[in-house]
């Protein structure tokens, strides 16, 4: 079986693809789960990445778990018994939230089409969404009689509060890609067929910059969303004293006293 993310380079991009179109990109196995762990990780190794785009192939961005697996109980979702089951969420969905979690290069979702349950968590996880007009969302966990096992209810309301989390989770209704530009889930809306043009394009701009200074603000934002201010007001000064003896960063103050564009090597 193919894995479930390809991956596309595009100069300092990387454009990660959901590739299950024939159950619109849900996931169904620990395998896929384990090679979404692997390429997150690689990825962070790869100094040479600025940014991420995330997509799916055809016309979903992710639909979430398959429902068929959890009826006949193999897969990422429920196994034999309560126990079982516990460690088979901590062992696939979650493992590969902690991955993504874990990345710090700036990952952009590009909701091509249905972002469902896990689907939608998914491009939760990633740090800016754009998405097509004709995107449809939901946190519908409660709508197959569960919670959202994966850390939805960690990053949802992250994005757009706890009252309107609540109301998402609670109701499972879906909505549409205006309403999410609305609450806030999702930065920009675009033309059908015009959602990973648009991430891309985003991405290029983020990866013209530092790349060390790039993921170390992607650390700090993430950091400064659960820390003290005096924490995080350490963690910055740290941050900073790092990228002060950059190479890159010495480069960007030439460029600009002397009127020209950086050439940044991640140094």
């Amino acid at each position: 079986m193919t894995p479930f993310l390809s991956v596309e380079r595009r100069g300092r991009v990387a454009i990660l693809t959901m590739s299950r179109p024939e159950s619109m990109n849900a996931i169904g196995s620990l395998e896929d789960c384990d090679n979404i762990i692997e390429t997150f990780a690689m990825l962070g190794d790869d100094r040479s990445v600025s940014a991420i785009v995330l997509t799916g192939e055809g016309r979903a961005f992710c639909t979430g778990g398959n429902i068929k697996g959890i009826r006949e109980r193999k897969g990422i979702g429920p196994l034999d018994q309560p126990d079982s089951t516990r460690s088979n969420y901590r062992r696939g969905v979650q493992a590969a939230t902690r991955a993504m979690l874990d990345c710090e290069i700036p990952m952009i979702a590009a909701v091509n089409g249905h972002a469902i349950g896990l689907g939608l968590d998914l491009a939760c996880l990633c740090d800016i969404r754009i998405a097509a007009q004709g995107a449809k969302m939901a946190a519908s966990f409660i709508k197959v009689g569960i919670v959202p096992g994966d850390g939805g209810a960690w990053t949802l309301q992250k994005i757009v509060g706890y009252s309107k989390a609540a109301e998402l989770f609670l109701t499972g209704e879906t909505f549409g890609a205006d309403y999410a530009k609305e609450i806030g889930l999702v930065g920009s809306v675009v033309p059908d067929g015009e959602a990973v043009q648009a991430a891309v394009i985003m991405a290029e701009k983020i990866a013209a910059n530092a790349p060390r200074a790039l993921r170390l603000t992607k650390r700090l934002l993430r950091e400064a969303q659960h820390g003290r201010a005096d924490d995080v007001l350490e963690l910055s000064a740290a941050y900073q004293a790092i990228v002060h003896e950059t190479k890159d960063h010495y480069e960007a103050v030439s460029a600009i006293l002397e009127k020209r564009a950086p050439v940044f090597t991640g140094d």
